[in-house]
């Protein structure tokens, strides 16, 4: 098995996107070819066909490289759910609540173990592993027992590329101190850098360039230009971009996602943000809302606190008045379960303990359980404008909710259960399928049904073609980087 892996000088640097592209370079190459991520810190999270829990990075890469996505793609996936304390997932499965010290005192004896044993199975299966750092290589205070940098490099004997965001500002500065960080081994590692995110004349660039391979003695392998990225983000840091008063132009909708304090699976609406029909943003701060046409209360990894902080921040008067005054709301997963009348976690199962209620925009109740659902999903909409279209994504929750008087269950799977509900007015919906908006039927009919309602004309654009866009970010990856210097750094030299 060869392998390459990508390190970065600092979080959100553009790792994900570019591990994405190479899997897509070696599968056009006719390599069998998988991503890899031991540790993953991720509230994105993905369900493999056979019910199993991973970051939502290595199942976007997993499908750029034409392969099941499989949880040795990423053994252990921490979500952050209080403070300083996150869900332990490992090989797909929950594990157990833990605080931050005390899973680090055990990384090393225990969570090393499932790395080997992954990593061990993928060398069975694939010719290529195309592996993933996390943050940075060099952050002092956690490198004697981080598990998910140049400990994974040694144990599979990976060279290591370190990619740089030059847009950030301070990138020569970066790109020397990770490496001057490092032992003279890890040094020895690395072979190349790639600067990401860069804007303007690439001339400007080159004595800096230079510079760094003189000072550092490791090539510069290329240098990506900033684009429009149709992957999903990796970081919720990608967000911040997303955020605030954008102004909505023409007849487009005004779609308002609130960003919980723990928001979970925000790529769940990477589709609506492609959409002609739709300018949407994440608010912060109540003041931010206005008048939406629609407000979306997204998945969350804690929804008993999000629950509070909505209280305590006027968040519950203001969704209501939005609703009164025309808007449609949505709720997924956590979303869903806020929507509903009555929280009960009296196990604790959330760590809050108790009763709460929610915003009563939907007659449910939904009580905590500590059996985790992970599944993927098929069904039918059961929403008379919708009546009867497919739709497919996955379930990751801990609550069971039950429906009241005056609401309608959502879909229907093919077990014959029911999920979801939605109100008599069709203007309140939730439901615990992840990935709705991917379905483009669905979207089509959704977006006409609120157009009618608002009376806009709404332009509704095509569906993002993934498969077209990993070809394109290969592509793009090719034009700008040295890939056949990678070929002969991980070894490979026979062309296919």
């Amino acid at each position: 098995m060869k392998t390459i892996m990508i390190q970065g000088t600092a979080s959100d640097v553009g790792k994900s996107v570019i591990c994405t592209a190479l899997c897509r370079h070696f599968y056009e190459r006719g390599y069998r070819v998988a991503p890899f991520k031991s540790q993953n810190m991720s509230l994105n999270s993905y369900v493999t066909r056979s019910g199993h829990e991973i970051g939502r990075a290595q199942g976007v890469q997993a499908e750029a490289a034409g392969i099941e996505a499989t949880y040795d793609m990423n053994p252990i996936l921490l979500k952050p759910k209080g403070e300083m304390v996150s869900e332990v997932i490992v090989h797909g499965k929950r594990w157990a609540d833990m605080p931050a010290m005390a899973y680090r005192a055990r990384t090393l004896e225990e969570m090393l173990e499932p790395v080997r044993a992954s990593l061990a199975r993928l060398a069975e299966q694939v010719e290529v592993l195309v592996i993933e750092g996390a943050g940075s290589p060099a952050e002092i205070n956690l490198k004697d027992r981080d598990i998910a940098n140049m400990r994974v490099a040694e144990l599979v004997d990976a060279p290591v590329l370190l990619v740089a965001d030059i847009e950030r500002g301070g990138m020569f500065a970066s790109c020397v101190g990770t490496y001057e960080l490092l032992t003279e081994e890890e040094r020895k590692r690395v072979k190349g850098w790639i600067v990401n995110k860069f804007r303007g004349s690439k001339e400007l660039l080159e004595s800096g360039l230079a510079w760094l391979e003189e000072r550092t003695g490791v090539p510069v392998l290329g240098v990506l230009p900033t684009i429009r990225m149709e992957v999903d983000p990796e970081d919720s840091l990608a967000l911040q971009n997303m955020t605030g008063d954008q102004q909505v132009e023409g007849d487009k909708l005004d779609v308002a996602i609130v960003w919980l304090p723990y928001i979970s699976n925000f790529t769940d609406f990477s589709p609506l943000s492609h959409q002609s029909a739709c300018t949407v943003r994440y608010v912060q701060f109540v003041d931010q809302l206005g008048a939406p046409d629609v407000v979306i209360l997204p998945g969350t990894k804690n929804t008993i606190h999000d629950l509070q902080w909505l209280k305590a921040n006027g968040w519950m008067e203001a969704i209501q008045q939005a609703y009164e005054h025309g808007a449609f709301v949505v709720g997924i997963c956590g979303g869903y379960q806020i929507l509903g009348s009555v929280l009960r976690d009296e196990g604790q199962v959330e760590g809050a303990g108790g009763v709460e209620s929610g915003l009563g925009l939907l007659a449910v109740e939904t009580d905590f359980v500590p059996v985790k659902e992970t599944r993927q999903q098929t069904g039918r909409l059961l929403a008379g404008w919708a009546n009867q279209v497919e739709v497919s994504g996955y379930e990751i929750h801990l609550g069971r909710t039950t429906r009241g008087n005056g609401v309608m269950p959502l879909l229907r799977w093919v077990d014959g259960r029911e999920d979801g509900a939605i109100s008599a007015d069709g203007r309140v919906m939730g439901t615990y399928l992840h990935g709705l908006f991917d379905n483009e039927r669905f979207v089509q009919k959704w977006l006409q049904f609120i157009g009618e309602a608002k009376g806009l004309t709404l332009a509704s654009g095509p569906a993002v073609d993934r498969q077209q866009v990993y070809a394109d970010l290969a592509e793009w990856l090719r034009q700008h980087v040295d890939v056949e210097r990678i070929e002969r750094i991980m070894g490979i030299h026979v062309d296919r």
